[in-house]
């Protein structure tokens, strides 16, 4: 799997932004080859994962794994919060985005990366996902628009920059790889108002 390279990610991270002890943690990390284009970049990564296979391969390489169902409740949060081509291949993407919102550090990133056209697909139940995100249009431009202003928003993202970049993942017994279309964003978390009351 290649989404973007270690130069690309920095410049949309813009690290300067970060000290020498950031950290990350990795959604659905796979095999680790797209988490490691962060090394050079943060000084503890994390990473989550389902796969038996994979979370070997994780382990061999010295990635933390967390677990997929209690990752978000870890009482350190995240400069980052990473995940990549996860939200349509997962059960309930509505709930992933608040875990996501609720491990972050005040003015931490999320980095979401998503295939478009948006087809969601629950990868563990080969079947249906539970949830949808309500992602509209037809153009890839039409439906990046509807992700931000339909979803993002509303779950109290603010999206600070994206970019489309192919995307090269795992093929099958047609086809050894499958180029698609990523739209990558860079968000932080929108802080509620707070209420003053009167004296």
């Amino acid at each position: 799997m290649f989404v973007f390279s270690t130069d690309q990610i920095r410049r949309l991270l813009n690290m300067t932004f970060f000290d020498s002890g950031s950290t990350l943690i990795d959604l659905g990390a796979g095999d680790g080859a797209t988490t490691e284009k962060y090394l050079p970049l943060i000084r503890e990564i994390y990473t989550t994962e389902k796969s038996g296979p994979m979370i070997r391969i994780l382990a061999e390489k010295g990635f933390r794994l967390l677990d997929v169902d209690t990752w978000w409740t870890r009482e350190e949060k995240f400069d980052v919060v990473s995940c990549l081509n996860l939200l349509d291949r997962c059960s309930n993407p509505a709930k992933l985005l608040e875990e996501m919102k609720k491990a972050l550090k005040p003015n931490g990133r999320i980095v979401v990366a998503l295939v478009l056209p948006y087809k969601p697909y629950d990868e563990f139940s080969s079947a249906e996902p539970e949830q949808k995100l309500p992602i509209t249009g037809v153009t890839f431009e039409e439906q990046v628009c509807s992700a931000v202003h339909d979803v993002f928003e509303p779950y109290g993202l603010e999206v600070l920059c994206w970019t489309r970049l192919p995307y090269l993942c795992e093929g099958d017994l047609s086809q050894d790889y499958y180029w698609l279309h990523d739209a990558v964003f860079v968000m932080s978390a929108k802080t509620p108002p707070q209420v003053v009351e009167n004296a």
